[in-house]
């Protein structure tokens, strides 16, 4: 613990004021690690006790299977940077939450709010939902590209997530106990400056190769954590993301929601499912979508076109063909052109 200690004292000596320090342990050290930080930084300096929450498949001996660890987060000064991460809402989150505006009524109680002709009124632009201290990242699995076998080696998006609240393009990320160098592989991913410094050669050298060699690896299960994999599957996840939409979960009607309105007004997103028409898709989007005064509404078509009623109906609702769909739309034309020739 008194190297903990001097590291960190010598740590807060070189932050600037507006810098903050993370300190991961696990459950056999966090009680006094937390101690020792409260005496450098000062316990009015505590910002959050962040847990990082991930599934490990072991044949535990007797007690409860470890699944998370800690990492503790302080700044230096009140004055520190801070950069707020949106992330999804959960699948328990009713969509009237997401997009109505709501108040305190004379009893104190939260309700919906309501202009003079008793019409509910539609909520400002909303991100999503401020990143919690709870974090849902998985462990990396052993065939993952970018595991070394470095024994305390952490997921790069683990240190993303730390970097990002903290830091901008340019600024400086030390790490002194850099290990395998995934911190350093991290804040040069995001184009940030970056100080390792381990006393091991060997972790020096893995550093080193990681760093030119830059393997990350690309998972929708890493990148989104798993409550986003309760109902939506890595197709539609992959289309709201190409289009700049938040998922909605538990709404066969609506998928998502376009994260920039237009013209005040949210704009919901239905992707076409394998066993639906054109036609089910839009008829279900206007069903979820029936009073809620939405100016814009889109269905996202990610299969050929085949009429299913014998008479069509009106509709405002905008169809937009998915990049998986135009690609064998334009695959189809080049294929018949060649033949015709």
């Amino acid at each position: 613990m008194e190297l903990i200690e001097n590291v960190l004292i010598q740590s807060k000596r070189v932050l600037k004021d507006t810098g903050s320090v993370f300190l991961h342990c696990d459950k056999t050290a966090s009680h006094n690690i937390r101690i020792i930080l409260d005496k450098v930084f000062g316990r009015d300096n505590f910002q959050s006790e962040i847990v990082w929450s991930y599934k490990r498949w072991s044949n535990s001996k007797k007690g409860l299977l470890n699944a998370h660890q800690i990492i503790f987060f302080y700044s230096k000064t009140r004055d520190f940077k801070f950069n707020t991460i949106y992330t999804d809402y959960s699948a328990t989150t009713n969509i009237d939450r997401i997009l109505q505006e709501r108040e305190r009524d004379e009893n104190g109680k939260s309700v919906y709010k309501k202009d003079e002709d008793g019409n509910v009124v539609i909520g400002k632009e909303k991100k999503g939902v401020p990143l919690s201290d709870v974090w849902d990242i998985p462990y990396l699995n052993p065939k993952a590209k970018e595991r070394t076998g470095y024994p305390t080696q952490k997921p790069v998006l683990l240190l993303n997530q730390i970097i990002r609240i903290v830091t901008d393009e340019g600024d400086i990320v030390i790490d002194p106990f850099c290990g395998s160098g995934t911190t350093c592989v991290s804040a040069k991913h995001l184009k940030r400056n970056y100080i390792g410094i381990d006393k091991s050669k060997d972790a020096v050298d893995l550093a080193e190769s990681r760093l030119d060699e830059m393997v990350i690896t690309e998972s929708e299960l890493l990148n989104k954590g798993t409550e986003s994999y309760l109902e939506k599957t890595e197709k539609q996840l992959a289309i709201l993301q190409n289009i700049n939409a938040t998922p909605v979960q538990r709404n066969s009607g609506i998928d998502g929601f376009l994260k920039e309105q237009i013209n005040g007004g949210p704009v919901p997103v239905k992707i076409q499912g394998d066993y639906e028409t054109l036609e089910d898709a839009i008829e279900k989007l206007e069903k979820a979508s029936f009073g809620k005064g939405y100016d814009y509404k889109i269905v996202i078509q990610t299969k050929e076109s085949v009429t299913s009623r014998l008479f069509g109906f009106e509709s405002d609702v905008e169809i937009i063909k998915s990049l998986e769909l135009q690609a064998k739309e334009r695959s189809k034309k080049s294929a018949k052109a060649q033949r015709a020739v």
